[in-house]
């Protein structure tokens, strides 16, 4: 049985998204520039594995896949990312509802 399933068998947009807005993600792996982030060269780094930011944005490539773009604190770098590239701070299990920087609990 195959447990990764490759992107090109993958329609994320069939559900909602995995990530809120405002929520504070962590990239789990190292994102270069592949040439799409101007002011930088090919290759350069947007994002260290670790680095912690926030969901800014949600969109969508070739109609299957959900883009988050997230603002690392560190880097001061906003970035679109996959889901399968970020980790959720506060684990799945205990989030009930997630508040914007600065909202106040109701």
């Amino acid at each position: 049985m195959r447990t990764n399933v490759p992107d090109d068998d993958v329609v994320e947009l069939m559900a909602g998204p995995v990530f809120d807005f405002g929520e504070k993600v962590r990239a789990n792996r190292t994102i270069r520039n592949d040439g799409t982030y101007a002011g930088k060269d090919i290759g350069d780094i947007l994002a260290k594995k670790g680095e912690v930011g926030y969901v800014v944005s949600i969109g969508t490539f070739l109609q299957r896949f959900y883009i988050y773009g997230v603002q690392f604190i560190e880097s001061g770098n906003r970035v679109g990312m996959k889901g399968k590239e970020l980790d959720p701070i506060v684990p799945r299990d205990t989030v009930e509802d997630l508040l914007l920087p600065g909202a106040k609990a109701r």
